[in-house]
């Protein structure tokens, strides 16, 4: 095992500093994650070197729609996750502790598997990459001497050391939102005890200038309420940008929830109108294939510079990062 980042001693308990539950972790004992361990006074991570999934995906997978679209992303994922979602997409990564299941790798052989790939993008995805951190830090560190990009799909329930740490070698984050943030489903479904600190790791991602995008996942009866939505949207314009992309994605069954439907389409097309009248100029809908909200217009003309076939690229229509057609200049990342 590897020794662990952000913790502090606190008599005979060690303080974790690496997510917003800042667990006290006495010996022998793991933290909620169950992946950072107290060894005799001393923090250890579980999950260095052990990757449970690895894949090439489409940059748009993530999702990404601004950040170098069209390009691929080699997608590494460790086990374990500091939430415990009720409706998981992952529960066989994120909740299972099958360490037999990893193979082992260093920081430099996941490097060489990319250039050797011929791919830009590192993602550290699928699970939570903060239940990773050192891993991922180390490797993305040596991906930067190669020009390789290194980004974050992430639920953002970070301390602000973790991100100032991380922030230095990441180029894109995408910072996963159940909900709108509502509290009560942050408890009762993900036994989280307050999602604020997701949006102070929001405002520090700007401050270190990473390039940020999120998505908001709607789930019917119990966190698909249009005024949170509308509030969210507010507090992304009024403290990130209006230019942040913003994908509000379809609810379907999964895990141990099994009972609440997929979202409807027509609702989340209905908050897609409410965040554009609020002031959100990159809206998408995602999960869904074939709606308006699929392909990137230009906010000052309307015409598509981005076109895409659920989260594939078909066409990109700019001259550099400005619109063809008016000269407007669209907020992206791409070569």
């Amino acid at each position: 095992m590897e020794e662990a980042l952000l913790w502090t001693r606190h008599r005979s308990k060690v303080k974790c500093e690496l997510c917003a539950r800042e667990c006290l972790i006495g010996d022998g004992e793991t933290g909620f994650c169950k992946v950072r361990i107290n060894k005799k006074g001393t923090l250890y991570t579980k999950t260095f070197g052990k990757v449970i999934s690895m894949n090439i995906d489409p940059i748009e997978k993530k999702p990404f729609y601004h950040f170098h679209p069209g390009e691929k992303a080699l997608s590494v994922s460790s086990f374990g996750c500091n939430f415990r979602c009720q409706f998981c997409l992952n529960p066989d990564i994120s909740q299972s502790y099958k360490e037999k299941d990893a193979k082992k790798y260093t920081p430099e052989e996941i490097v060489k598997i990319a250039l050797d790939k011929g791919v830009k993008i590192i993602a550290y995805t699928y699970g939570e990459p903060t239940m990773f951190f050192e891993f991922a830090l180390k490797t993305a560190r040596i991906a930067r001497r190669y020009n390789i990009k290194n980004v974050f799909v992430t639920n953002g329930y970070m301390t602000s050391e973790a991100v100032k740490k991380i922030g230095k070698y990441l180029d894109g984050v995408v910072v996963n939102i159940k909900g709108s943030l509502n509290p009560d489903l942050y408890k009762r479904y993900m036994s989280v005890p307050n999602p604020e600190a997701i949006l102070n790791a929001l405002k520090k991602f700007k401050k270190h200038r990473v390039f940020t995008e999120i998505t908001n996942l709607i789930i019917p009866e119990i966190g698909d309420n249009k005024e949170e939505n509308e509030k969210l949207v507010e507090w992304i314009i009024n403290n990130l940008d209006s230019s942040i992309p913003y994908h509000l994605l379809q609810f379907t069954p999964a895990h141990k929830l099994t009972n609440v439907p997929s979202t409807d389409v027509e609702l989340l097309k209905e908050m897609a109108l409410d965040a554009k009248k609020i002031g959100m100029r990159y809206i998408y809908v995602g999960n869904v294939w074939g709606t308006d909200y699929e392909n990137t217009l230009c906010y000052n003309c309307g015409s598509p510079v981005i076109e895409r076939t659920g989260i594939f690229v078909e066409d990109i229509n700019l001259q550099g990062d400005r619109c063809p057609n008016c000269g407007h200049k669209i907020k992206l990342i791409k070569d």
